[in-house]
């Protein structure tokens, strides 16, 4: 930012640095400095009103009051550790389960990261194997292990215990020229050589990851035959679907969970950022027999997960999706907003693809050459926060508008983005 040292919120940048160590990570060219939310706004420290496009974690709404007065009641009562009966943790695990239809059982814990983690050592103790399958430009959390996933190149060996497939996807098929169902057929090749390869070695084959929507590749249309027949595959090679819903879920897609929308049926389901609406919240699920067999063999104890604390404010954030409700809201308002965005391919300069489940929607922007054009859609993100709408790049290239608003977005908020949308593109 330039100038930055001689205003306030230079000073507070400065800050940062010293406090956090330079380097931890802002969105925008200019640094934007937030102080107040309500509903899907976000308010600047000078007063100005931001349309979040962008926020899965606040997903019914920044300081809901519904979220506020749950969190306030139950830490006004009682809140502490997990080893003491709680009626609210016990009954979002009962709640949670039974939405999942999948699932029986629930261990909590306090991030995507450690669900995951605990999600890859049920996998790997349930089956008795330790390789793990994932896709090449996908994201599940950030500690050394589940960190290890992240962007790992199809066939790359570094890691003994991981291999990573192709994200499957029509845009940019492995194979050119190919009818859906043979393209779906061609990354289910690559899978199964992918599987024969962990069992060849002593690390055997427990588990194949994604999130079924695959939200960090970009939102890719995917063959419609390849979900059913990859969970068909790993189960006749005794291997475990984990499916993480941490950003396809609660409603985001605009059904409960994203594998409904891709005929995939997980055996262990990981859910996280807007279960608790800002409160550190996250789950790891499957069946009873594969739950009790990770506590039996890891005493597993997490000091804030299964908390009072956690149960009221899970309970309450899922009360509001269903009375208010998001679900419908998202399937329908995010219809209407790809469908708006979609009439734009063609005219939009650089815009060759917009994708999208319920209020979750990639634009993908290439250059003049077809080549993913990852500056072009960060400068659109940054013009379109000056605008006052707050989004940002994702996709295997970062090269896609990422829109993912809070399930209450209303369509006033909707439709001024596509007319700023409009006006960045055309004078980007």
């Amino acid at each position: 930012m330039t100038g930055t040292s001689a205003t306030p919120d230079g000073d507070l940048l400065q800050r940062r640095d010293r406090a956090f160590g330079r380097g931890a990570k802002l969105f925008y060219d200019e640094p934007l400095h937030l102080v107040r939310g309500e509903g899907a706004s976000i308010f600047g420290a000078d007063g100005r009103r931001y349309v979040d496009m962008y926020n899965n974690v606040a997903s019914v709404g920044h300081a809901h009051p519904r979220i506020v007065e749950a969190m306030a009641r139950q830490q006004a009562t009682l809140n502490t550790h997990s080893r003491y009966l709680s009626e609210p943790a016990i009954a979002l695990a009962e709640r949670l389960t039974a939405l999942q239809r999948v699932t029986q059982s629930a261990v909590f814990s306090c991030s995507g990261t450690e669900a995951i983690e605990i999600a890859l050592r049920m996998a790997r103790m349930a089956t008795g194997a330790r390789g793990i399958v994932c896709t090449n430009h996908t994201y599940h959390g950030n500690n050394t292990v589940v960190g290890a996933l992240t962007n790992l190149p199809a066939g790359d060996t570094r890691h003994a215990e991981l291999r990573a497939i192709p994200f499957p996807e029509t845009l940019r098929p492995i194979t050119p020229g190919l009818a859906q169902e043979a393209l779906g057929d061609a990354y289910i090749e690559r899978l199964k050589a992918t599987i024969e390869d962990l069992k060849a070695s002593e690390q055997g084959f427990a588990a194949l990851i994604l999130c079924p929507i695959l939200a960090n590749e970009g939102l890719p249309d995917i063959p419609p035959t390849f979900m059913a027949k990859a969970a068909a595959l790993v189960h006749a090679e005794g291997g475990l679907i984990i499916a993480d819903e941490v950003q396809a879920g609660y409603g985001r897609s605009g059904t409960w969970w994203g594998y409904d929308h891709v005929c995939l049926t997980p055996d262990i389901v990981v859910t996280g950022k807007p279960m608790g609406a800002g409160l550190p919240l996250a789950a790891t699920c499957a069946s009873r027999e594969v739950v009790e067999r990770f506590r039996a063999e890891t005493r597993y104890f997490n000091t804030f997960a299964a908390s009072p604390l956690q149960g009221a404010v899970g309970l309450a954030v899922l009360d509001v999706i269903e009375e208010e409700g998001l679900i419908d809201h998202a399937r329908i308002l995010g219809a209407e907003l790809k469908a708006a965005l979609r009439q734009r391919l063609g005219h939009t300069p650089g815009l060759i693809d917009v994708r999208g489940k319920g209020l979750f929607i990639a634009a993908e922007f290439v250059d003049a050459a077809g080549e993913p054009d990852a500056a072009h859609a960060f400068a659109l993100v940054c013009a379109l926060r000056r605008e006052g709408f707050l989004t940002s790049v994702d996709g295997a290239f970062n090269n896609c508008v990422k829109i993912r608003p809070p399930l209450v977005l209303s369509r006033e908020d909707a439709m001024a983005f596509l007319d700023a949308f409009d006006r960045v593109t055309a004078h980007a």
